[in-house]
């Protein structure tokens, strides 16, 4: 039985009021999360950094972002969504604020620490959002809050434009300012979430901490997290390194980079709704299943000589895995609230956190390839390797779940 169906009915209008507050307050949050991918490349130029150094650099603020996850859920079942939602945005306000005031790349790390924290917002929107919606509509509505990612293409687009026109530190400030008033925006205008209400209301205490991270012990949590940190993590690491790539191969200027690199950003963050619907219609097991499939071979004709593939075609091609890859992030939260009703928060985090570790991971782990092989293409020979790896695991627990006669909750199947 679901939280909504235990507690006092809601107006007709709580739900969708918090699903569409928290969705913009997320678009924001990773329009911040991102802001290296844009003002990191001058900031490169200014500081003369390696590629490696670059890709620290950018994915400083995704490693806050990823292990501040767990925490944030779990606060977010002691303390209510509204309330820690609204102190991450703040916090991470503030810190990208003071990142204008940075001169060396020791600041730049130690600012993006702070910046961070704006990812870890999506924890927090998970476990807040969930609880509004009964099991046969939250893949939808998971869908459509992770449709906030669409805030990497909002800074590919609009960053570039004010770089150039006042210097990378006003987009480190005007981005802070509209975080700020967006958390001023959510305070005044949410409810905390039927969940928190309930706990409250019947006076229950917290889960312990063995409680919480008690179904982190099952190993299909862990398969999950590897889905996402492909899914998500990929998506994050290639939002953050294209233009980089687009500059380095094709010689686009820092404007047009940031445009094409959005058309890869855009699908793979919109059409991230769309994967929640196909996860409530179709089940979310074979939504993961045509994801990986079709990302084997994007990612296999991107690992192809750089200089092989023409604009055109990789524009197509990345089009088309960042569709896929929206649908697998819309569908491996699919499954969280169905195997793990009581524990959205923890597990959320984890995978969260794992997807987003991803996001800081791989874009070191290009820079490093770059440097090594001198291979552009080869960051996309890392994904394929990943992402082959998930699509053999999958189907091996597939059938083995199959043999044993085991049956997956419903929504999720």
């Amino acid at each position: 039985m679901s939280v909504i169906e235990k507690t006092q009915p809601m107006s007709a209008g709580e739900p969708a009021k918090a699903l569409w507050i928290s969705t913009v307050a997320f678009t924001l949050c990773f329009a911040v999360w991102t802001i290296f991918a844009i003002i990191g490349i001058r900031i490169k130029q200014e500081l003369n950094l390696n590629e490696a150094e670059f890709g620290l650099l950018v994915g400083t603020p995704v490693l806050t972002g990823s292990l501040v996850r767990i925490v944030l859920g779990i606060w977010t079942g002691r303390y209510g969504g509204r309330l820690v939602y609204t102190l991450t945005m703040l916090a991470a306000a503030v810190a990208t604020f003071l990142l204008s005031y940075a001169h060396t790349y020791t600041q730049m790390l130690i600012a993006g620490l702070g910046v961070g924290l704006a990812g870890g917002s999506f924890a927090v929107g998970v476990a807040y959002v969930s609880p509004f919606f009964p099991a046969e509509k939250q893949g939808t509505a998971l869908g459509i809050f992770g449709a906030g990612n669409v805030g990497a293409a909002v800074t590919k687009f609009a960053a570039p434009f004010v770089l150039l026109a006042w210097g990378w530190q006003a987009v480190a400030e005007i981005w802070a300012v509209c975080l700020a008033l967006m958390a001023i925006v959510f305070w005044f205008t949410t409810t905390d979430d039927p969940a928190f209400r309930l706990r409250r209301e019947r006076g229950v205490a917290s889960k312990s901490l063995a409680q919480e991270f008690a179904p982190l012990q099952n190993v299909q949590v862990w398969r999950f997290s590897l889905y996402y940190f492909f899914a998500f993590g990929g998506f994050v690491a290639l939002s953050l390194w294209l233009p980089r790539y687009l500059v380095g191969v094709y010689g686009f200027n820092l404007e047009t980079a940031g445009m094409v690199a959005a058309a890869y950003s855009i699908p793979g963050s919109i059409f991230r709704a769309f994967g929640g619907v196909l996860s409530d219609k179709k089940g979310a097991r074979s939504v993961m299943y045509a994801m990986l499939a079709v990302s084997a071979v994007a990612t296999l004709i991107l690992s192809l000589p750089a200089t092989t593939i023409t604009p055109v075609i990789f524009i197509v091609v990345i089009f088309v895995l960042g569709f896929f890859m929206s649908l697998g992030k819309a569908a491996v939260f699919k499954h969280i609230p169905a195997y793990y009703p009581e524990s959205v928060g923890a597990v959320g985090g984890i995978v969260g956190m794992m997807g987003g570790l991803g996001g800081f991971i791989l874009p070191i782990a290009f820079g490093l390839l770059k440097d090594m092989t001198g291979l552009w293409s080869s960051c996309f020979l890392l994904l394929f390797a990943i992402v082959a790896i998930s699509l053999v695991w999958m189907h091996l627990s597939v059938k083995q779940l199959s043999r044993q006669g085991h049956s997956a909750p419903v929504a999720a199947t």
